[in-house]
Order: C-alpha cells, then structure tokens, then sequence
C-alpha cells in the first residue's frame, strides 16, 4: 500500500512541500504518493497582485501560471493533482473530504499538510486567490479596467497591501487622484519604516488619509450626476465619494474544514516548534494559516521547508528539528516601481536597495522555479 501524504492548498507553502518530499523524500520511500489539492488549477503569485491589477503593466503569465505541468516529470504513480476544495477533515479517522468540479471524494492519509493560507473578506479582492482561476483572473481583469476608468480612487487600509496598491497606481497615473485611508494614527500599523513609506508615497503624490477607518460603503445608482460612484464612510462621521473603492483590510485564516481542537481563538492553525499541528496526529502546517510570528513569503518559505524537512525525518525514524526561521526580521515595502521603505532588524535599509530587492520585480522571476520545484 502507497505511502500518501496529502498536501491543502495550492500557493507558496503547498507547493514547495509537495516538491520537496517527491524529489527527496521519495528516494528513500519508492512506494510515496503525494496529492495536492487546489482550489485554483494555477499559482497566483499575489506579491505581484498590486502591480497585476494596474492595467498595462504585467502579463498574465509573469503572476499566474498552471500547476500541474510543473509536476510532470514525477512518476504518475507518485503524484496526483486536484482542482478542488476541502470541505471537511476528520484527522482521527485520518480522511479528508474534498469537492471538485465533477463531486465529492474522500481521501485518505498517513500524513497531512495543511497550507491553505488565508483570504480577503471581500469575495471578488484580487489581492489573494480566494477561488478558482477563472474567478480570480476575472477580479484582476475587472480591477483593472475599474483602475483604468477611474478619475478618483480610495484605497482602504494601509498595510503593505494598501500601501504598495496606492503607490503603485500612483506611479504608472499621475493624473488620477489617489487616496489612501488608514486607520490608525500610523500607516503599516505603526512600524519603524511608517514615516518613510509615508514619505515615498506623498512624493508619488497620493493623499495619505490617518485616522480614517472605514466603517462602511456601498455604491450610489448609476442615475444622477453621482451615478457610479462610491460612497465610503468613516468612523468619525464624514464620508468620500470616490469612482473606485479598494478595500485592502480583512484577512481570513482558510480553516472552515478543520475540527475547533487544532485552531487558536483566532482560527488560526495551532503547531509547535516543529510545524506539527497540535492535538492531531501526523498533522502539519505551514503559511499564513499559522500566521505565526507574522505573515510573509519569507516566513511561508521557512516553515514549509521546515515542515518538509521533519515529515522526511519521521518517515526515516529520526527525531524531528524545530523549524529554523530568518535571524532577523526583515520587513520591505515597495512604493511604485523606483521607490520604497524596509528594514532588516533595526536597521533601515535605502529607498533604492528596497527597489532591488522587491519593488523591481516584486518577486515575479521567483515563480516559475516554484512552481516546477527547480527552487527547491
């Protein structure tokens, strides 16, 4: 009987586990089968979304590109990909259940990984792929022409989301009049290189809007002079009228399938030191459904590896290590395509290095070897 481990989720940390145990760990263990399960046939690289969603300036394929064919070279045998949903786990009977395009399956483990990551309140953001492909191109394409047509924009939420949309936009119209509401006295809540993103982003030219937190918004009827338009409401009473609204804020943990045991209050997944998830057996995580210690491609890279690297260990009989991490914390964010904010540690790190390190490319020459585990 086939050795299986099945792998949720289809992004950064499902993806490089699924590699890593086929290249690695089936050297050891011929009869290995891995199956991951995606909601999306594709590999949204969502680092790039800010950029995507501006018309003109990437294509397609440069953030999104198909899964499966980067498994080819894998022996069938050991290796099967489904477009689909978890729906529900039951990690004492180690089964998961799981819907696809033609029904239901139920599909049984002897390890899971759990990196189903997490989503955008809003349904249609295209900051994250909350759907299938063709939902999730359709929201680009849709923001896209809304960016295009649009004369005035407000972008809700001044994390890194919000910050590098808003200077992104910013950077390729100089003749649209862009707002960024923030909902604190502080934009990236507060951290050491606020007041220099703040800084790029008013040279850029966009209005940068604090203590503005978004209480609500809905769109006008398009009869009338105001016909369109957004009306966005703030916590102390006044309210913005604008062509297109972009809410950034509201993240999600993707864990509606697994049982209350192994989720923190927050609904977050619980683990370790070793990404094993808590309370369940041969149960591991990695990614932003941890959200421990933060979000980030960065820290996804590290647990899965981490993750990977023990499942090979216990499969071998060898005693698990703690998932090393980054030394320091690293913290980058681009505004527009030449300029941005970061820090290693706390040190703070030039505009221009920003701009080298993330902000020219935001990762994108990245995603091919992901996808077809050359990076791994």
């Amino acid at each position: 009987m086939a050795l299986t481990i099945v792998v949720l989720g289809g992004s950064f940390a499902g993806l490089q586990v699924a590699h890593r145990l086929l290249k690695h760990t089936r050297n050891t263990h011929k009869d290995l089968k891995v199956i991951l399960v995606s909601k999306d046939s594709h590999f949204f690289w969502n680092l790039a979304s800010v950029r995507a969603v501006v018309p003109g300036v990437l294509k397609e394929e440069q953030y999104n590109l198909p899964i499966e064919p980067g498994f080819a070279k894998y022996p069938a045998e050991s290796f099967e990909f489904i477009v689909g949903s978890a729906e529900a786990a039951d990690l004492d009977a180690k089964t998961v259940r799981v819907v696809t395009a033609t029904g239901e399956r139920s599909l049984s483990y002897d390890h899971l990984v759990l990196g189903t990551g997490t989503r955008y309140m809003d349904p249609n953001s295209p900051w994250k792929a909350n759907g299938t492909n063709e939902e999730v191109m359709a929201s680009v394409k849709s923001t896209q022409e809304k960016i295009r047509a649009a004369k005035h924009i407000v972008v809700a939420g001044a994390g890194a989301t919000g910050v590098e949309t808003a200077g992104e936009i910013r950077f390729e119209f100089k003749d649209k009049e862009v707002v960024l509401l923030s909902g604190g006295d502080q934009i990236l809540g507060g951290d050491a290189i606020a007041g220099n993103a703040e800084q790029e982003l008013i040279k850029l030219g966009v209005q940068v809007k604090l203590g503005a937190r978004v209480t609500g918004s809905h769109e006008l009827p398009d009869e009338g002079a105001q016909g369109g338009k957004t009306e966005v409401t703030l916590a102390n009473g006044e309210t913005i009228l604008t062509d297109l609204y972009l809410p950034t804020m509201g993240v999600l943990p993707n864990t509606e399938y697994l049982p209350a045991k192994v989720l923190r209050d927050d609904k977050y997944v619980l683990v370790d030191e070793f990404g094993r998830v808590q309370n369940a057996e041969n149960v591991w995580a990695a990614g932003d459904i941890i959200s421990e210690p933060k979000s980030s491609f960065i820290i996804a890279d590290k647990q899965a590896a981490g993750v990977a690297k023990n499942i090979d260990l216990v499969l071998n009989g060898k005693k698990t290590t703690p998932v090393k991490l980054i030394p320091v914390d690293v913290f980058v964010c681009a505004v527009g395509r030449s300029r941005g904010a970061g820090r290693m540690a706390g040190i703070k790190v030039f505009s221009f290095m920003v701009y080298m390190i993330k902000g020219k490319t935001l990762g994108t020459q990245m995603m091919p070897g992901i996808v077809d585990g050359s990076s791994f």
